[in-house]
């Protein structure tokens, strides 16, 4: 398996898919280009993931900045392995098009990589300023402390995440047949294969997080449905956890989040949880269907 590399002068490919992101995808390019790491020593990669709006022209304007691929396949699974497979720097860095970085962001992801035995490092995921209490929720949804430091087993979300490339390569990159949850598979099988991860809260990025009920919904939904596929695909190793695809204490928090939201001090964030965890709830059933006979 891949070593440790020595982060303090290592060259960086930072891959970022865009599909359809003409809204935001100059301010995340921007804020990349201006991080405080030597510009000789790391490269920019961006994959417009067959998008039909304006994403290609602005590409276009950042022509000698950054290195822009195309990659026809749909999903984000798709548009990284593209970067991966174009990538020059022995380390990898992840963000996605409607996020912004600090400026200390990549020279504070990729220290932990120095240590030979993690896998992965993810920093921390907050919300775009302004924010309602629907935004701010969203960092609970995108929460890497728990998600790296808490949840066992533990995963990385791509939208903040570094990885040695000599071990993505030996793990295949991330399942193109996955077209979400590919970033929790790929965790799984690094975990798996003896790895550790480490959480950078000084590694921060800030995202677009959903803003209204409806979009949180549909988020939630998401969540549930193509989660299912990769739980499928991982569950004897799930098990060693305690982990059951269906839950039932799950509905009782979502009943108790339904109450809080009508009677409760935090009615935002009880109203919130309702929306997303019950939507998830739904989509697993759905994906359960979907899914069901699908050889995975």
């Amino acid at each position: 398996m891949s070593g440790p590399v020595e982060t303090s002068h290592a060259y960086v490919s930072v891959i970022v898919p865009a599909y359809n992101a003409a809204r935001t995808i100059a301010e995340c390019l921007d804020s990349i280009l201006a991080v405080r790491y030597p510009s000789e020593n790391f490269e920019l990669i961006v994959v417009d993931n067959a998008s039909t709006d304006q994403t290609g022209a602005i590409l276009r304007s950042y022509d000698q900045k950054i290195k822009t691929f195309q990659e026809l396949k749909r999903g984000p699974a798709a548009a990284r392995n593209k970067g991966l497979q174009n990538a020059s720097g022995k380390i990898i860095a992840f963000t996605d098009a409607d996020c912004v970085v600090e400026k200390d962001w990549l020279q504070n992801l990729i220290v932990p990589l120095e240590d030979s035995s993690i896998g992965a490092v993810g920093g921390r995921i907050l919300s775009k300023q302004p924010r309602n209490p629907i935004e701010k929720f969203g960092e609970e949804i995108h929460d890497h402390s728990k998600a790296i430091e808490i949840y066992r087993p533990p995963y990385v979300i791509t939208m903040n995440w570094a990885s040695r490339l000599p071990l993505l390569k030996e793990l295949n990159f991330f399942d193109e047949d996955l077209l979400r949850c590919e970033d929790v598979d790929l965790s799984y099988r690094i975990f798996q294969n003896g790895f550790r991860f480490s959480f950078r809260p000084d590694a921060i990025v800030y995202h677009r997080n959903e803003n209204n009920y409806l979009g949180l919904s549909h988020e939630g939904f998401l969540h549930g449905y193509y989660s299912i596929p990769v739980l499928k695909r991982h569950e004897s190793f799930l098990k060693q956890f305690g982990h059951r695809r269906w839950n039932n204490r799950t509905y009782v928090d979502i009943a108790h989040n339904l109450v809080d939201s009508i009677t409760g001090k935090e009615r935002d964030h009880s109203l919130c949880s309702f929306v997303f965890n019950s939507a998830k709830k739904i989509g697993k059933l759905f994906g359960s269907i979907r899914f069901a006979h699908v050889d995975l």
